[in-house]
């Protein structure tokens, strides 16, 4: 797969506007800025095909992206307190209705913020996709931005609390360095051809 041959599709702000899901999907989850752009960008070889935004809770969309016969999906930034009801309301119709309407969705990219404690928001999201048998992996952000010793308590602690997740994959990553991309990229491979995809 030529991850260069990336292109922004469409985004959708209503379950009822998505298409149909007729490829291999690779979705990307996680909490509001942590980092799911700076991620499909590093992926993609490109500084702005995602757009990163500095506010959280922007990505309000599920944002599609296509890359040679394989879907790239990101999803709305979770666990943002300041949003309306009336938006709270349409968020969980489209997360909901996404990982509901058996669409093929090869592998979850599940994002959490390696500075910091697994949230109750991450929990719930890693329990939803066991519940739903969904296939992810776990990929921890922004490891350059901790000195050494931090960064290995945090890798250390960080199993402990994904103890529940089972034997998922774990792969620290940082936007800046590059660090973790070439197994992202081998994770998502493989999960498409396990899907049956190219």
């Amino acid at each position: 797969m030529n991850y260069n041959n990336a292109v922004f599709e469409k985004s959708y702000g209503l379950f009822s506007q998505l298409p149909e899901s007729d490829l291999p999907e690779i979705a990307f989850a996680g909490r509001s800025n942590v980092g799911k752009s700076s991620l499909l960008n590093k992926l993609f070889n490109r500084k702005q095909l995602a757009r990163v935004s500095s506010v959280p809770g922007k990505t309000v969309t599920i944002n599609f992206y296509g890359v040679d016969d394989v879907k790239f999906v990101d999803l709305p930034g979770y666990g943002y307190a300041k949003i309306s009801k009336q938006e709270l309301k349409r968020f969980s119709e489209l997360m909901e209705g996404y990982f509901n309407s058996n669409r093929k969705i090869a592998l979850v990219v599940q994002l959490i913020d390696m500075r910091h404690p697994l949230t109750a928001d991450d929990k719930g999201m890693i329990e939803f996709m066991k519940a739903l048998d969904i296939p992810f992996i776990i990929v921890m952000t922004k490891a350059d931005k901790l000195k050494k010793k931090a960064y290995e308590e945090r890798l250390k602690l960080s199993k402990q609390e994904l103890a529940f997740a089972g034997k998922v994959p774990v792969v620290p990553f940082s936007a800046v360095t590059g660090q973790g991309i070439n197994g992202i990229k081998n994770h998502i491979e493989n999960a498409i051809c396990d899907a049956g995809g190219q």
